[in-house]
Order: structure tokens, then C-alpha cells, then sequence
């Protein structure tokens, strides 16, 4: 059974739907915008056309000052290909959690919107076979401390004699 062009060129230009990430084009510019969140951290990407700059919260991604965050951070980018990975740039601002959180989320947001940017199939196969997390947050959360508790499980010592 053989296809139609006109069928094969309408799914090449269908896009790859991500959760979190909203392609635009602004000024003839395709931009992406997409959101990463982790606990509390908020992440949020634009990724543009551009030499390959990566910057979170206006610090170059190479000069982060935490090595553990910052390699979970450019995980998405180590598993792109050089020629992709240097056609665009990242500009990221993350607020709220802890360290890690924030480069959880700011791993999250990367991925997400390199999957929406570059419009490839297997790119977010590849991303969800590595760690399903990149795309897919992870819903965990604190449990919320309950009334006259000192935390969310704690309860009062009893004494039986």
C-alpha cells in the first residue's frame, strides 16, 4: 500500500505535541517557549535561533557554580547531536526550590522545548527512553504539616505509665 505525497509532506509537517512547550514566531523568528517544574522551582525557556548559548538565570551554563546541577542541566543538550545543539540559543529564568529542584526543572524545560524547536519525532522517543522525567514531571510533592502536629506524620508521644 503506498502512500500520497500530499499524506507523506502533512505528516512530515505535523508537529510533535509536548506538554509545556509553545512554539511561536515573533518578528519571522520561531521561538519556543516551555515551562519546567519540580517541587517548587519553576523553570522557564525561550530557545531561539542563534551560536549555541546556553545562560540560566544570566550565568553561562558551563561556569555554574554546582557540578551535580549542572550536569543533570545539560543533560538534554549532551544527548542532542553538535550541528542542533549549536543552532540555537537558551536563555532560562528559575525561581522558587532548592538547587537540585531547579535544575530539575530547568532540565525539563530544556527538553521540552528543544522537542518542540526542532519538530523531531525521534528526538522525544530518545529524551523519554533516557529518562521519562525530562518530558513527564515527576507529581511528587511535600505533604502539607497537619494541625497541631510538628510535621505532616508526627504525633505526640504517649506515656502509658
Amino acid at each position: 500500500m503506498t502512500q500520497v505525497p500530499q499524506q507523506v509532506e502533512a505528516q512530515q509537517q505535523q508537529e510533535v505535541k509536548v506538554l509545556g512547550a509553545y512554539p511561536k514566531i515573533i518578528a519571522g523568528r520561531r521561538i519556543v517557549i516551555s515551562v519546567g517544574k519540580r517541587k517548587t522551582a519553576i523553570a522557564r525557556a525561550v530557545i531561539k535561533p542563534g551560536e549555541g548559548r546556553v545562560r540560566i538565570n544570566g550565568v553561562p551554563i558551563e561556569i555554574w557554580p554546582i557540578e551535580m546541577a549542572r550536569l543533570k542541566m545539560m543533560e538534554p543538550l549532551l544527548l542532542l547531536s553538535p550541528q542542533l545543539r549549536n543552532s540555537v540559543d537558551i536563555d532560562v529564568k528559575v525561581e522558587g526550590g532548592g538547587v537540585m529542584a531547579q535544575a530539575d526543572a530547568v532540565r525539563m524545560a530544556i527538553a521540552r522545548g528543544l522537542v518542540a524547536y526542532f519538530n523531531i519525532p525521534e528526538l522525544k522517543e530518545l529524551y523519554k527512553e533516557f529518562d521519562r522525567t525530562m518530558l513527564a514531571g515527576d507529581p511528587r510533592r511535600t505533604e502539607p504539616e497537619k494541625w497541631l502536629r510538628y510535621s505532616a506524620r508526627r504525633f505526640r508521644q504517649k506515656s502509658y505509665r
